[in-house]
């Protein structure tokens, strides 16, 4: 596999003499950065062109900052479409289709669901195979309460809402937790929370999905109990006064995996050295969205009409690490912030997969059976992450394993990945 010269990569398919070339990053916005690269056809990528999907959350920063910056441009991929969807179920849809289809080609997406579409799990049976690429984020998703339950401020703890869920559902409520994709991960860290605290997310409320950006109108028309979503939507209600953040997820399980970049396996074959271009303009994006300095200028840039459209008062607090839950005092915790780059957020840790389809089995979303390690193999492609980490000269943050090791939760559950069987055998509420 040929390794790739940062001071020499292709700006597109068709130029065929070495030499330097001038390029403008199209895209949504007038401001787009400007790169000058010297060019080497031996390492054009196929194609300048591929279309993402991502959804208004913070957590898609590094693929809006690549475009945005110019890293994508950079390394040659000068097309980039970003294209807002609505819900993961249109990711979904739009990564069936494929851009030939007049859908997608990747996405910022729930680490969990290239393994359902890959296994034709949420697509009717018909397998859609897809690769991970990269983790874009650690940490950064909020568990919400409506003012309800203001009262009893409730935080990492939910135990304390089993005798008030079950005082409302004698008088009748119809308890609503919202979460956004059926065995993605908001999905797993508020049936994880609840459960830890004997609740029961299928017998003593309802789980229904919710857009993330409908999250914070819903709870304000009191459709829903609780929600899980990333930033900037929890904030969002604390700083409108809905309801309450019980908790940000760091502290279910300090610097867990969150979205990731996700292919569709037919255009990465296809376009090897687009989609390792790709992967580079993400890992340097990630890079400038873990500098300090760059905070403010990321987040103004997420709060444009032609990204996430939201003030930026609710963006900017919780990347600065600073937490208002909306009960008590403001206070910094930089350990729970959405990380990027920092403590090896980017690299797609095989380990982190297999705990998510371990809760896929807990739920009844995979059977018991199912070949997890076989999954993971096939697509995470952390192999291809060493080689754009290596390319853009950060070989040196390639872990020795693509096991984190054992994980330990909130509640002393610990995650074995070599036993991941001892850790089902530990939960008390299950659907196995």
């Amino acid at each position: 596999m040929p390794q790739f010269n940062r001071r020499k990569f292709l700006i597109t398919a068709a130029a065929a003499t070495a030499g330097s070339l001038f390029l403008h990053s199209c895209g949504q916005s007038n401001d787009q950065a400007q790169v000058e690269v010297e060019i080497d056809p031996a390492d054009a990528p196929e194609t300048p062109t591929v279309r993402l999907g991502f959804i208004a959350l913070t957590d898609s920063a590094p693929l809006i900052i690549a475009r945005e910056k110019g890293f994508f441009a950079k390394y040659g991929m000068t097309d980039v479409s970003l294209e807002k969807q609505a819900s993961w179920g249109t990711t979904r849809d739009n990564l069936v289709l494929g851009s030939g289809g007049g859908g997608i080609d990747g996405a910022h997406i729930l680490t969990p669901m290239p393994y359902l579409l890959s296994e034709g799990i949420v697509t009717d049976g018909r397998p859609v195979p897809m690769y991970i690429l990269a983790r874009l984020n650690v940490n950064g998703q909020g568990i919400c309460l409506s003012n309800d339950y203001r009262d009893l401020e409730v935080g990492v703890d939910s135990s304390p809402l089993k005798e008030r869920f079950a005082e409302r559902r004698a008088a009748g409520a119809d308890l609503r937790a919202a979460m956004t994709f059926p065995g993605g991960t908001h999905d797993c860290w508020i049936r994880y929370w609840l459960a830890a605290g004997g609740i029961d997310p299928d017998q003593e409320i309802s789980t229904i999905v919710v857009p993330p950006p409908q999250m914070v109108a819903n709870m304000r028309v009191g459709n829903m109990d609780a929600f899980c979503v990333g930033e900037p939507w929890p904030l969002q209600l604390v700083n409108q006064e809905i309801g309450y953040n019980a908790l940000t997820t760091g502290q279910l399980w300090q610097d867990h995996p969150e979205k990731s970049l996700g292919m569709r396996a037919d255009w990465v074959d296809q376009n090897p050295k687009a989609a390792r271009a790709l992967l580079m303009g993400t890992l340097e994006a990630q890079i400038w969205c873990s500098e300090p300095e760059n905070v403010e200028e990321m987040c103004q840039i997420l709060s444009r009409r032609s990204w996430f459209n939201v003030p930026f008062e609710d963006i900017i607090d919780r990347s600065r690490g600073i937490y208002n839950d909306g009960i008590r005092e403001p206070k910094e915790q930089p350990q729970l912030m959405q990380k990027y780059w920092r403590d090896n957020a980017s690299y797609p840790f095989k380990s982190h997969e297999l705990w998510f389809l371990t809760e896929n089995i807990r739920w009844g979303y995979l059977p018991p059976d199912a070949d997890i390690q076989g999954m993971v193999n096939r697509v995470n492609r952390d192999d291809l992450w060493q080689e754009a980490a290596d390319a853009i000269g950060q070989g040196s943050m390639i872990p020795k394993s693509s096991s984190r090791g054992p994980e330990t939760f909130f509640d002393g559950k610990v995650f074995d990945p070599e036993k991941p069987l001892d850790y089902l055998k530990s939960l008390e509420i299950t659907r196995i």
